[in-house]
């Protein structure tokens, strides 16, 4: 059970959290990957979501190609991945959550992004959308190690200025829920993608919701009953 007395930020993953761009990027890395002879199932696109696009990227090739990727081919793939994403219809934002990350707020609650994306728009699109402003970000831009690594939301807890105890983390990819909790942070797991329940509790989480529309109401509805 969460103490909210305790709770001064909430590290939100970005896509599958705060944007409904899942899918999207399901279809852009399946296109992207073609051009090696690659068939990429769609569900490595969720197992996947979290690393930064050249781990990515590295990662499929040493598993279908059994090779790594070189420079030049992680450079390409990802070129060609972020043509197709800007082709891509605009993903909608996910239900509830520009309403609980501004009620976070009025409860003097700190709210980061840390997302392994690194697109050029990111920190315009969160302060439109969300009122994140580019230092509440962690972004694949930012990060050495991406997720699983703990070192993105290390960052954010340094970024916050608050202890590990004081933060909650919110997710919906194994990988990330796996870099939240090697950071040492609780995590909350929301399934909006293709995965079984079972594979983000495997990764660590500590509870989990099955939509973003529940996750806001619980938790709105728990810190006005703690007023």
């Amino acid at each position: 059970m969460i103490d909210w007395r305790k709770i001064k930020a909430v590290f939100f993953d970005m896509d599958g959290v705060l944007y409904d761009s899942m899918k999207n990027h399901e279809m852009t890395w399946i296109e992207s990957f073609k051009q090696y002879d690659i068939a990429l199932p769609a569900f490595e696109a969720y197992l996947n979501e979290g690393r930064t696009g050249n781990a990515t990227i590295d990662y499929i090739f040493r598993k279908y190609l059994n090779r790594p990727a070189s420079l030049q081919e992680q450079e390409d793939v990802y070129a060609y991945k972020t043509q197709l994403i800007n082709q891509a219809p605009r993903a909608e934002i996910m239900p509830e959550m520009p309403v609980l990350l501004a009620f976070l707020r009025t409860e003097a609650i700190a709210t980061f992004v840390v997302t392994g994306s690194r697109q050029p728009a990111l920190i315009e699109k969160l302060n439109r959308d969300f009122g994140i402003e580019a230092h509440q970000i962690v972004s694949g831009a930012d990060v050495k190690k991406g997720k699983p690594d703990p070192e993105p939301y290390l960052m954010a807890l340094k970024k916050s200025g608050v202890n590990k105890e004081e933060c909650l983390v919110v997710e919906n990819a194994p990988l990330g829920i796996e870099s939240a909790k090697a950071a040492g942070i609780y995590t909350i797991a929301v399934n909006t993608g293709v995965l079984e329940d079972a594979v983000l509790y495997d990764a660590g989480a500590n509870e989990l919701f099955d939509d973003t529309a529940s996750l806001a109401s619980h938790w709105m509805e728990a810190l006005s009953q703690n007023k």
